[in-house]
């Protein structure tokens, strides 16, 4: 239930940041990972509140499931002088070091580092955390990933590199961009790797539980590819003139909230409950969308501040 319940506020909140941004009540772009929450899920729910992430453009969920808080999620991605990041970050740069969010990334494979860097403090500080790193199959042929993957291997960090493999690279298919599966990569650096079915939950909190002890009890880094699928295009309001619909047709079979619904129904959890929990939900929703409306805007000098350097200083 727990899992349900963190996969369906991740839906609801993006749904309504998607009329909440066609109202134009969002500024900026948005990225929406729906379709992809059982990833988010899975792995908040194996991480400790001393644990570090690093995200990608697509990071609401990720955000959510670490434990920032929804108010002040949503006064970030609403750009008020309340959100966690004093409205500076927006979408895109969504960080919250309190829950050990160490940020959402507009740059593709950027969090990786940032990721093995907190690995490193990690183990040199024996904090007994673990960095994980969130990354789309886009990265697979970026730099900085073969980088992190080398140092993670020779240094033998506390890192969970996490693969969200949802078939595309911003408008290209993956097959496109990169010839390599994820897994030999991973062997070619000697860590241990694995590829599940990412719009299961239980499949992913158990695999992640699993790697995560591991990598707690010194193991050194895992790779877990989530194999997934984006439903909405790379960007909200992208019309994907480039994909063949068919691709979204049995949708809701692979969905990881109905699977779940489904799943809860055979434990003999009843449709009143699930109700209630709809309804739980989205009045926390509701009233984070109006705590952020009601929040001030920043004044434009404060904005500006740890951004620009003033001219001639």
């Amino acid at each position: 239930m727990a899992l349900y319940r963190q996969m369906l506020l991740i839906r609801r909140t993006e749904e309504r940041l998607s009329q909440l941004f066609a109202d134009g009540e969002v500024p900026g772009f948005i990225h929406l990972s729906i379709g992809q929450e059982a990833i988010a899920a899975g792995l908040g729910s194996v991480l400790e509140r001393k644990d570090t992430i690093a995200s990608t453009h697509r990071g609401h969920g990720h955000a959510l499931a670490k434990g920032v808080e929804l108010n002040g999620f949503f006064q970030e991605v609403m750009g008020r002088e309340t959100g966690v990041c004093k409205g500076r970050g927006g979408s895109m740069h969504v960080a919250d070091m309190s829950a050990g969010m160490l940020g959402a990334n507009g740059i593709v494979g950027a969090g990786m580092p940032i990721a093995v860097g907190s690995a490193l403090a990690h183990q040199v500080r024996k904090t007994g955390g673990v960095g994980v790193v969130f990354f789309g199959d886009g990265a697979l042929a970026e730099g900085v990933l073969h980088e992190s993957l080398n140092l993670s291997a020779l240094w033998q960090l506390p890192v969970l590199f996490v693969c969200e493999n949802n078939g595309w690279s911003e408008f290209s298919p993956t097959s496109k961009q990169f010839v390599a599966p994820l897994a030999k990569l991973a062997d070619a650096f000697g860590i241990p790797a694995e590829t599940i079915d990412g719009n299961d939950v239980e499949i992913v909190a158990e695999t992640a539980g699993r790697l995560v002890s591991e990598i707690r009890k010194g193991g050194g880094p895992r790779v877990l590819e989530c194999i997934t699928q984006r439903v909405r295009g790379h960007y909200e309001g992208d019309a994907q003139k480039y994909r063949d619909p068919a691709e979204l047709k049995d949708r809701d079979k692979i969905d990881p909230l109905p699977r779940a619904e489904s799943r809860l129904s055979l434990l003999g959890v009843s449709e009143a409950v699930l109700a209630a929990l709809e309804t739980e939900v989205m009045a926390e929703i509701d009233a984070a969308t109006e705590a952020a409306r009601a929040a001030p805007l920043p004044e434009f000098v404060a904005a500006q501040a740890d951004v620009y350097t003033p001219a001639g200083v």
